[in-house]
């Protein structure tokens, strides 16, 4: 049994339930679907089965208390509750169908969530951290966001997002002092260069920081419009209700601010977009600070993902819907999906393409022609020169360093997935695969093979050699890839064992490994050749 490790809290933003779910939001909770995996693959808890660890616990939900939730149930006649319902019910089916393995999904609307948020906004209040104060300045309807003056005035007056001229806002509100954490929060980002990543949102974030931090408005006022009456009210005071940012940041704490959860705190990354970098980077971390709470480790800001070269918008009719995602699922897997989210996504600070020439040109190369057909003719070597049983292998045969290939494999797989780097930590997996590939193609063994009674131990060294190169290889791809490595596993008898740490597990013929004489079965075909010519699927 592993020694016990520090817990590892992974996040998505919540996501607002004024619309149905698309690309966006299955990348990010992919993202983090991902890292949940690999952590808990690394500290041996992943089995066969998908039992989830209790060292490891990830979150996603929707945010419901928005303006827009409420325009949106009127423009369907019904009410905001049971549009946020609704809704909520759609993330949930869309996580599921994406596999996410998420271990709790928090909606705003529940009272958990509620009484807590309350509980914060008073001890904040017993702090001296909020005061009432008056609103003058700019006010971004379509994001729910107050700018400053000078914000607003590099953005010409319209939303930074979506181009919407700003609202003029003169109202009264309870305000948080964020001006009083500006030394802290630098002090921080001095101390901790991975806080915010990629490198490029981290610079972003400085340059606005540096301008200086103003107060910002925790409420908004409850009138006559209905809008303004969907929330969660100021505790005392039922004439503002909670800025919806500030009740939706708070969910990052109120699901684990429990006597069983709380071991979970600080989390170890918040996955989010680019768009709600300022939320999450300056103003959730001093909301943090004035609670006496620790920081996040870190805030990962991805990029956008773009439609064969354009920005996605429901006006040019382009956007990647949960339908298109189901539609190339059914036709390619959905663990061939997954991989092309994954590793061609905008994870980084520049917007990613999704593009059906490289979506198909990424499923031949990485998997059919990767993984599917390095899997397929090992084993049916195997099948036509062993009887379907992995041969003996004798470890002084071969001059590659076969066991430090995978030995070098496993160390940049594990330090490229702790720094977030996913594309790269898969890259590393699919480069025993690669090595398979030479291998086979250098040393032929069906060529060996014609003459079995003087080659007969150097192709069962070959093959059991790269067996064994396949099987770790699959363990470290199973977090993008959990079904096919399944397959492949239960086709191969090779299921990795419980509550054995990643490193046992990926152990060149170690304990862990495949054994002589144990059987596999030919011909698995986990990925079939795509035709670059057909159609995408609709």
């Amino acid at each position: 049994m592993p020694t016990a490790s520090k817990p590892v809290y992974i996040t998505t933003p919540i996501y607002y339930v004024n619309d149905r779910p698309h690309i966006g939001h299955c990348y990010t909770t992919l993202l983090a679907d991902v890292t949940a995996r690999f952590y808990r693959l690394l500290g041996g808890t992943s089995n066969a089965s998908g039992d989830r660890a209790q060292d490891v616990f990830f979150l996603t939900g929707t945010d419901e208390h928005a303006d827009k939730v409420v325009t949106s149930a009127a423009a369907h006649n019904v009410t905001p509750i049971q549009w946020a319902d609704q809704n909520a019910a759609e993330f949930k089916k869309a996580f599921t169908f994406m596999n996410c393995s998420n271990d709790d999904f928090i909606r705003t609307t529940e009272d958990r969530h509620k009484s807590k948020v309350l509980e914060y906004i008073r001890a904040l209040q017993k702090k001296g951290d909020i005061y009432l104060g008056d609103y003058v300045g700019w006010f971004d309807e379509s994001q729910e966001e107050y700018l400053t003056e000078t914000a607003a005035k590099e953005a010409n007056f319209v939303s930074p997002v979506t181009g919407r001229p700003l609202v003029k806002k003169v109202e009264k509100n309870y305000f948080f002092k964020l001006s009083a954490y500006q030394d802290r929060l630098q002090a921080h980002f001095d101390k901790n260069p991975s806080f915010v990543l990629p490198e490029a949102r981290r610079n972003e974030v400085l340059g606005r920081f540096r301008a200086g931090l103003q107060d910002i408005p925790i409420s908004r006022a409850v009138t006559a419009d209905p809008t303004s009456q969907w929330g969660i009210k100021m505790p005392d005071d039922p004439s503002h209700r909670i800025y919806v940012w500030i009740d939706a940041l708070f969910n990052y704490l109120s699901v684990v601010d429990t006597p069983e959860r709380n071991k979970f705190w600080p989390p170890a990354v918040h996955y989010i977009a680019k768009d709600i970098l300022w939320f999450h980077a300056v103003i959730w971390p001093a909301l943090l600070m004035a609670l006496g709470r620790e920081l996040p480790a870190t805030v990962y800001s991805h990029a956008y993902w773009v439609r064969d070269g354009r920005k996605m918008s429901k006006s040019l009719g382009n956007f990647v819907t949960i339908e298109v995602l189901h539609a190339y699922a059914q036709k390619y897997s959905l663990d061939a999906l997954r991989w092309y989210l994954v590793t061609q996504g905008p994870q980084g600070a520049t917007d990613a393409d999704f593009s059906h020439s490289k979506f198909v040109e990424v499923y031949n190369a990485d998997l059919a022609n990767g993984i599917g057909n390095c899997a397929s003719r090992v084993s049916n070597m195997i099948e036509k020169y062993f009887e379907g049983k992995v041969p003996e292998y004798q470890s002084t045969w071969i001059d590659r360093r076969w066991e430090t290939t995978s030995a070098d494999a496993v160390p940049a797989y594990i330090n490229a997935a702790k720094s977030l780097d996913l594309a790269a930590a898969f890259e590393a997996a699919s480069s025993l695969i690669k090595d398979v590939d030479d291998l086979i193609s250098e040393t032929k063994p069906f060529t060996l093979a014609k003459d079995m009674a003087t080659n007969g131990q150097e192709v069962a060294n070959i093959l059991a050699c790269c067996a064994e190169s396949i099987r770790i290889a699959s363990i470290m791809l199973a977090p993008a890839m959990p079904q096919k490595m399944a397959e492949l596993w239960q086709g191969w008898n090779c299921a990795p064992d419980a509550n054995v740490l990643l490193e046992e597990l990926c152990a060149f013929n170690g304990p862990r490994g495949i054994k002589p004489g144990q059987r596999i079965s030919k011909g698995l075909a986990l990925f079939m050749r795509a035709d670059p010519a057909e159609a995408p699927p609709a």
